[in-house]
């Protein structure tokens, strides 16, 4: 069997500020042909999109996919919600997880997986502002040291 390549398109480096990444699920999505076109050409954001579950179904709102050049009455909304597609039993794991108080879904990649376009979403609780600040601190520790290492490795 072929080993399946991925082929990252979009990926949203604000959630993992925002957010601490608890568990993390593959979603296909429901797209039109011209979107699907679009996407392949790389015209596609993340940054301000949100996920909600709906009566039993998964929806990214805010997913912004550029309309295709040569699509004209083809091309759909760029806004549009889109559907996920998920197993229902992984549906209602989720349901449950973010029942409890503090925690959201969050789009954290698009890619292709082989000829499908797949969405990479993270059960996410938000981070405060001290979080926030610490994470900045470490990554700053972490580049000085590396900045040292490497002075020294010269």
């Amino acid at each position: 069997m072929a080993k399946e390549t991925k082929k990252l398109i979009a990926n949203n480096k604000k959630a993992f500020h925002e957010y601490f990444i608890e568990d993390k699920y593959e979603a296909g999505v429901a797209l039109a042909g011209t979107e699907v076109k679009s996407i392949r050409m790389g015209k596609c954001s993340i940054k301000e999109s949100f996920i909600r579950i709906e009566k039993g179904e998964v929806y990214a709102y805010g997913m912004h996919i550029s309309p295709y050049e040569k699509g004209n009455i083809f091309n759909k909304d760029p806004l549009r919600p889109k559907k996920l597609l998920l197993h229902k039993d992984e549906i209602r794991k989720i349901e449950g997880k973010i029942a409890q108080k503090g925690y959201t879904l969050v789009p954290l990649n698009v890619y292709f997986k082989g000829s499908l376009v797949k969405v990479e979403i993270g059960l996410a609780k938000g981070k405060k502002l001290y979080d926030k600040r610490q994470d900045i601190a470490k990554k700053d520790q972490r580049r000085e040291a590396e900045r040292k290492f490497k002075v020294q490795n010269l």
